[in-house]
């Protein structure tokens, strides 16, 4: 049976199409996580161990090994305060 070469084109396009596509998704998960690879199976302590290190370090993958807070994380509580009337 022979090969019908004009099929090749679009199937060449296609599969090139889906590898960039998957590739730039993969760069700006990397990206926007600080070069590292996306968490999974995030649970509500990951979460409030996330949110203390963006307060720490001012980013949102960062860790920090400095045993003494920064200043300004004594002011910068996650918690809401009510509005004064």
């Amino acid at each position: 049976m022979p090969v019908p070469w004009e099929a090749l084109l679009p199937f060449a396009l296609v599969t090139v199409m889906f590898g960039v596509s998957g590739n730039v998704l993969s760069i700006s998960e990397r990206i926007r996580n600080d070069g590292k690879a996306p968490r999974y199976n995030i649970d509500k302590w990951d979460e409030m161990m996330m949110e203390r290190d963006r307060r720490l370090t001012g980013s949102f993958r960062g860790q920090t090994t400095n045993p003494v807070a920064p200043e300004s994380f004594g002011t910068n509580s996650v918690w809401e305060t009510e509005k004064i009337i």
